[in-house]
């Protein structure tokens, strides 16, 4: 039986008032997961010194790296549920549930193995500045201590997104994020453990989430809840998982890696751009995260649609959420562009780091919305089932793409302007491709 109160049906009603009703308790989760990660930076950059700032800074391009891993193996997990709670198949949620809880927590324990491991030689491989890695090193350590938590955390907000519940994620993360702030303050400000004691917070308010929001789905008597005795993996349901989250993992990280090369471009200036581009890059989070709560609403609706074979809801869906995440996206940069020293100041008091931080926002500003093209076109193609090639188009399209741009524009201008303009240029070119492949393939659905 639907929870009416907390879930929202997908398949029925106006898709334009249910998607926004979907979707503003998600961005309200991913832009207070963003803040509060501003906070640690904030905390650091306030509290602790420009340095401290660079040196987490310099580990933005990882930490994306290694979430955007679980974010993908999550994405699989949200799709498929979503596909059978369309199709009505309890028993199938069943095990899709059961399944994706222990691939999500397995994901989770090899990234902390791998991060401990390596994140030095990276540091290092990233030319990470010598006065910054030390740092950098540490609260990376530190923080990917949270990964098997943060594993299990997207987890249970994916399985709750699929069946349209997103204000209990919204409220968990709330808690555990007034948590993280706490402890920033008292870490960084009283006991002066810099960049180690925000890699802390983080870590126990990442394993307070988890706990909550496992604790809501053993509690739980619907079809979704879980059951300690039947937590197994199912082998076709965890390849039919896999088959969308290691796709979607890849494009995730493969994207980070791109940017380590961004990253190490940066990193060729002087350490007061380093820094600026560090305190600058905060906004990307913000616009990036609030524009992905209308992705997640897209393959939740468009999958909830595809199992119960509806055609033109499945369009619809489709262009109502491009049309919302570009529109958050334009106004989001627009207010970035005019109020860019207020931002700016959150992080830092340094007047030359605010200098260089500007050049980053004024040219980000006005180019976040083109990628609600590329974005959302993966989104919904992944809604259908759809996951292999999407991710390959944006392997050529963005991640190459920036690559050759910067052994070829870049190396020949040398300015921080011609570097940050190639997220435009990848941008377009995949959105093109992308929007194609999911239209063709829409086309072939039948009702």
């Amino acid at each position: 039986m639907r929870n009416r109160t907390k879930e929202i049906d997908m398949c029925n009603g106006s898709l334009t008032k249910n998607i926004l009703l979907y979707s503003i308790p998600l961005m309200f989760t991913n832009v207070l997961q963003v803040l509060f990660n501003l906070a640690d930076i904030a905390v650091v950059g306030k509290f602790a010194g420009a340095r401290a700032l660079g040196s987490v800074g310099s580990t933005t391009i990882l930490v994306t790296l290694t979430t955007g891993l679980m974010i993908g193996m999550a994405g699989g997990v949200n799709a498929i549920t979503a596909l059978f709670m369309g199709a009505k198949d309890s028993d199938k949620v069943k095990k899709t549930v059961h399944t994706s809880i222990l691939l999500c927590f397995i994901t989770g324990l090899i990234i902390l193995c791998c991060g401990l491991l390596f994140t030095r030689p990276i540091l290092n491989l990233m030319n990470t500045k010598e006065e910054l890695i030390d740092g950098a090193s540490i609260y990376l350590k530190v923080y990917l201590c949270g990964s098997p938590a943060l594993a299990l955390y997207n987890y249970g907000n994916a399985v709750l997104s699929a069946i349209g519940d997103t204000k209990r994620p919204l409220k968990y993360l709330t808690i555990s994020g007034i948590v993280n702030v706490i402890l920033n303050l008292i870490f960084v400000v009283v006991f002066h453990m810099g960049v180690f004691g925000v890699a802390l917070a983080s870590i126990i308010s990442q394993y307070i989430s988890a706990y909550l929001i496992l604790r809501c789905l053993f509690q739980c008597k619907e079809v979704y809840g879980l059951k300690l005795h039947e937590i197994r993996i199912d082998r076709k349901i965890a390849i039919r998982i896999l088959r969308i989250s290691i796709p979607s993992a890849i494009q995730y990280s493969v994207f980070a890696i791109a940017n380590l090369f961004v990253q190490s471009a940066v990193n060729s200036f002087d350490h007061v751009v380093v820094e600026g581009n560090a305190a600058a890059a905060n906004a990307d989070a913000i616009v990036y995260d609030m524009m992905a709560a209308f992705y997640t609403a897209s393959t939740s609706f468009i999958a909830q649609n595809y199992g119960a074979r509806n055609k033109k809801r499945i369009l619809h869906a489709y262009i109502i959420t491009t049309i919302y995440s570009f529109t958050v996206a334009f106004l989001l940069g627009l207010a970035l562009v005019v109020f860019h020293n207020q931002f700016l100041s959150l992080f830092t008091n340094d007047v030359n780091v605010v200098y260089h931080g500007t050049t980053r926002i004024m040219i980000m500003g006005l180019c976040y919305c083109v990628s609600a093209f590329m974005d959302n076109a993966t989104a919904a193609a992944r809604g259908i089932g759809k996951s292999m090639t999407p991710t390959v188009i944006v392997l050529l399209g963005s991640v190459a793409f920036r690559i050759l741009w910067i052994v070829t524009i870049f190396a020949y201008y040398r300015t921080i302007k011609s570097l940050y303009l190639l997220y435009i240029f990848s941008w377009t070119i995949t959105s093109i491709p992308g929007n194609i492949y999911f239209l063709w393939h829409y086309r072939k659905i039948k009702e």
